[in-house]
């Protein structure tokens, strides 16, 4: 009997395309370099959906190898005043604009660069009181198209060694270093890619009512320097939109992860900034019960980024944590995070899932309230069995894992599999045979996560699940609890 599909349109995404190319990228060095080489081949438009776009960044800052300025802002300058014909077009979350000024980034409509009158720049505040927009899409000419979980910011730059001292993750003109960086997102070319200029363009006509038209192009897509994941491939286009005047809610992502959890057989494993759903953390407990349930790996960072984040993300996660463990009676749940060579914490941004060796599904969706139904989200996937050569997707699915886990190890993806094999398919067995000092994964344990605990978590202060949860008075009580329990 035939298993029916796990990526149906309409429920667990809104469309299903065919990418010509599709290549899965791993840390922001690739992704920054391969942005500005698809914007050279620009024609007609780009478009650029993100949380938080920083003009300060370099696109190659270890060793620039492109035409055109290095910086970002003056890049998108240069294009805009060169090419005419070329409409740019920007959209940025307006709370994650006032954040770049609080970190001393000079606001685009005030820079002293000389934009042409083709760059068209938005702050966008079509969004509930606390929602932000999440999404990270770029879009040159409907032909070439990257989304994912990387933004175009600060301290997004990383290479996969992780280094300890890296001066190219450090701002021109800068001093502090930041931290090492884990990321991830996907480059797509095809009717795919014309499906994110469908949800660039909404997302514009929310903000601005200006309905812009397709690209009508007469050149060939140029491919960036990207080496193929897969080609002539079905992609599933998954969204997140909350319900807010008179826009629909869209909880596709949501349907997406529950359906993936309840299909996995072997192995789910799970790369997140946050773990705090407690819809998703239930589900899997539920999996985990099971006599012959799967193994499930999560990969998140040692804490949140920031002083109030780590508040309320890391509460979260402890009581999540704390409901897997007690739930797990076959011992099939371990969570990690990943540390360099001098075991300092390595910061994990990436989202992604694979679900055995069957799908794969990478986006700007985290295990949290927020990206399930109140922020604005989008995720691509593949699934196998959609695939004309299921088998070789399987392959390459399986083959992407290793390449995660091995890295996070610091060992080769051969010593894995060794691993896996002495381990009888087991992950966990093969990561805890595998994990050692300095560079490498870091477990999870009660003991050590305890203390973490707080009233901001309870109150669901910083993670709503939904429009209408009440925000201001969480606001308030939040607040309220947060500094009486400074004061005892």
């Amino acid at each position: 009997m035939a298993v029916e599909n796990l990526l149906v349109p309409g429920k667990t995404c809104q469309r299903i395309e065919t990418a010509d190319k599709l290549r899965i990228i791993l840390e922001g060095r690739d992704y920054f370099r391969a942005v500005k080489e698809a914007m050279l081949s620009a024609e007609k438009t780009i478009m650029m959906i993100g949380w938080d776009f920083d003009t300060r960044i370099e696109f190659e800052p270890d060793k620039q190898t492109l035409d055109g300025p290095n910086q970002l802002g003056e890049f998108l300058s240069w294009i805009t005043n060169e090419r005419e014909r070329l409409q740019l077009y920007m959209l940025k979350w307006n709370i994650g604009a006032v954040q770049s000024v609080l970190r001393g980034m000079v606001p685009i409509g005030v820079r002293p660069v000389r934009f042409n009158s083709n760059f068209h720049f938005q702050l966008d505040s079509t969004h509930p009181v606390g929602a932000a927009h999440h999404s990270k899409i770029i879009v040159i000419d409907d032909q070439i198209a990257f989304c994912g979980g990387i933004d175009m910011t600060a301290g997004r730059w990383d290479t996969c060694e992780h280094l300890d001292d890296q001066p190219c993750r450090t701002l021109p003109g800068e001093s502090e270093m930041p931290k090492p960086w884990h990321d991830a997102t996907v480059a797509v070319s095809g009717d795919i890619a014309c499906a994110l200029g469908d949800v660039a363009r909404e997302r514009w006509l929310r903000s601005t009512a200006e309905k812009l038209p397709p690209p009508k192009c007469d050149n060939d897509p140029v491919w960036p320097d990207l080496e193929l994941t897969w080609s002539n491939v079905p992609v599933a286009l998954a969204r997140t939109f909350p319900g807010f005047s008179d826009f629909d809610e869209v909880r596709e992502i949501e349907a997406l992860y529950l359906e993936a959890i309840a299909r996995a057989q072997d192995t789910l494993y799970i790369e997140s900034q946050y773990l705090a759903s407690a819809k998703l953390v239930h589900a899997m407990a539920e999996r985990l019960q099971e006599e012959d349930g799967p193994e499930i790996v999560l990969v998140l960072p040692r804490n949140a980024d920031g002083w109030l984040r780590q508040k309320a993300m890391d509460g979260a996660r402890v009581r999540m944590l704390e409901h897997l463990w007690a739930h797990d009676p076959h011992d099939r749940f371990a969570a990690y995070y990943p540390v360099t060579t001098s075991e300092a914490p390595i910061y994990v941004h990436a989202k992604i899932l694979i679900l055995d060796d069957e799908l794969i599904r990478v986006g700007s969706s985290n295990l949290n309230n927020r990206s399930m139904g109140f922020d604005t989200e989008t995720d691509l996937a593949v699934e196998a069995s959609q695939c004309d050569a299921p088998d070789e997707i399987r392959a390459s699915i399986s083959n992407l894992r290793a390449h995660l886990v091995s890295e996070h190890l610091n060992v080769s993806k051969d010593e894995l599999a060794d691993a896996l094999e002495a381990s009888g398919g087991s992950l966990i067995g093969a990561i805890t045979a595998l994990k050692g000092d300095g560079r490498s994964l870091r477990l999870f344990e009660e003991a050590e996560v305890n203390g973490e605990a707080n009233i901001l978590a309870e109150n669901e202060f910083a993670d709503p699940e939904e429009v209408g949860d009440g925000l201001a008075e969480r606001l308030v009580n939040g607040i309220r609890d947060l500094v009486g329990n400074a004061s005892e």
